[in-house]
């Protein structure tokens, strides 16, 4: 036979190229070299690819560490208030020479305004005007300014009534440490004038004025430099209330001394002192003065409080979660099982519960169960009484749906007791869409919490060592004109929150809906 290119015969190879493959050898089939996949390896392959739950996991991990972290680095707590630092605004020091969160304020002042905050910054050293924006003689004829101020150094000076003790104890500070806090009495000291203004009775006006009376203006009397005239309670005494520390620079000339001190008789033994508040703080409290996102109206941290409410919330929401998780299996399993007339009677039970509107409960709960309990069991109870029965609700009708499947009728057939049925061939396909709804439930009770605060129907105020994100928006919608920043940050942490959970829900459904085991994989 002849071959060509395309063809060859089987006649021309030798016979010793040929050999057996198989020489009484027992051929078997390969074992399977790929890792098995569980059902959780299977679920979190498919959650992965939803990048938008991915996403939204995050995000719930940041505002729970944020949640967990921020209270216990903060040097503030709840309990704090200072009525000097009350609406302050945000500050961070990253964007200190930004024009946005450096803890200024716009305001337009007239000519006395703009100068008594020119005056703070000449007598503290920390200027109250962050920048001039525009100066302009309005329709009146007046002179305006468009200024950005300093909300922290804008207070400027108060006057405190402090002990012997407390009055010692701050004068050997400032010798310790070399800082000025006790400033020289103003002659307006004595003043009980309305037009003194911003709560710390005139204790910035240090100059001379047009008015000394304050009744008018308030317009400051200026050298022929320009420059404030000092208007401090002199004495020819140089330790005149026994005061023995630090003096500013021009005291003592001529031998007349500024006055730091007054001797209050009325109030028993007191010192009315004048000082610099910023720096007064800082000696109470060991620490400089900032708040990232502000402070409200009382003059609280926002920044910590939005943390611990938001502890308080994740923490009752988890815990009404779990326990109406574990209620609503139990009862929507055993409803869904058996069936029948137990069935029956287990979903009138349900119903009647599911009838009583929740906003009713929580409101009676309060208003008699709170006096004994306190309010947040009394809210954990009203949670509780009717939360379970959504859970109950998915877990019979998914019990339902798959206890007349083959593999169930099987396995009874094979004598698989209920328990084995429900817990291990039933309960296990359902999953999914019960954990899913578990999950779900978080948001829901965050949300119905900060709305029952935000009425007022529950107070978690009471201690002074607790707070709700509810509450914060309460008391910054009073602000909202003036200071939004009050109500801002609760609202966008609320609404991230939210927003989050239901992307995450949606992705945690998938990702464990077994009738989408192995796809996409």
């Amino acid at each position: 036979m002849t071959t060509n290119q395309n063809n060859f015969n089987l006649n021309d190879i030798p016979q010793e190229k040929f050999e057996f493959v198989q020489l009484n050898e027992t051929l078997h089939d390969e074992r399977i070299k790929t890792k098995a996949i569980g059902y959780v390896g299977d679920a979190w392959i498919r959650f992965r690819k939803d990048k938008s739950a991915v996403i939204a996991f995050i995000l719930i991990l940041v505002l729970a560490l944020f949640a967990i972290i921020v209270p216990l680095l903060s040097s503030y707590t709840v309990e704090f208030r200072d009525a000097y630092y009350r609406n302050i605004m945000p500050r961070l020091p990253l964007f200190k020479n930004a024009g946005f969160w450096d803890g200024g304020k716009n305001l337009t002042l007239n000519k006395a305004g703009y100068l008594y905050y020119q005056a703070i910054g000449a007598e503290t050293g920390k200027s109250a005007i962050i920048s001039l924006k525009k100066e302009y003689v309005d329709s009146t004829g007046e002179m305006r300014y468009d200024v950005r101020t300093d909300s922290y150094h804008r207070i400027g000076f108060v006057y405190q009534n402090l002990s012997q003790s407390e009055y010692e104890s701050l004068m050997a500070y400032q010798n310790e440490t070399g800082k000025q806090v006790i400033y020289p009495l103003a002659k307006t000291h004595n003043a009980t004038s309305e037009a003194y203004v911003n709560g710390n009775d005139g204790a910035n006006f240090w100059y001379k004025l047009v008015d000394e009376s304050r009744t008018t203006s308030g317009e400051p009397v200026l050298d022929e430099n320009g420059n404030f005239i000092p208007n401090y309670v002199t004495s020819s005494n140089e330790n005149e209330a026994g005061y023995n520390s630090l003096r500013i620079e021009g005291d003592g000339q001529d031998g007349v001394w500024y006055v730091y001190a007054f001797r209050n008789g009325r109030t028993g033994n007191y010192y009315k002192v004048r000082v610099n508040y910023e720096e007064y703080f800082i000696y109470k409290n060991g620490f400089s003065p900032n708040f990232i996102f502000g402070t409200n109206v009382h003059g609280q941290d926002i920044f910590t409080c939005l943390a611990i409410a938001a502890r308080f919330s994740l923490l009752l929401a988890i815990a009404v979660a779990s326990i109406n998780f574990i209620i609503g299996v139990i009862y929507g399993s055993v409803a869904g099982y058996y069936g029948g007339w137990v069935d029956m009677l287990m979903e009138r039970i349900s119903d009647i519960l599911a009838s009583v509107p929740f906003m009713v409960v929580a409101t009676l709960f309060q208003l008699h169960l709170a006096e004994k309990v306190g309010p947040v069991i009394s809210l954990l109870f009203a949670f509780i009484m009717t939360g379970w029965v959504g859970t109950a609700s998915r877990v019979r009708t998914q019990f339902y749906r798959f206890k007349g499947q083959e593999y169930v009728l099987a396995a009874r057939t094979l004598g698989a007791s209920d328990r084995r049925l429900i817990f291990k061939h039933i309960f296990p396909n359902s999953l999914g869409t019960i954990i899913t709804g578990a999950v779900m439930t978080i948001p829901g009770v965050i949300f119905s919490e900060s709305m029952l605060s935000y009425l007022h129907i529950i107070n978690l105020d009471t201690s002074r060592t607790l707070t709700s994100i509810g509450t914060m928006l309460s008391q910054g919608q009073a602000q909202l004109q003036n200071y939004p920043h009050e109500i801002l940050f609760p609202a966008l942490f609320i609404a991230i929150l939210e927003i989050s959970f239901n992307l995450f829900g949606n992705g945690l459904r998938d990702a464990l809906n077994p009738s989408l085991r192995g796809a996409d994989n």
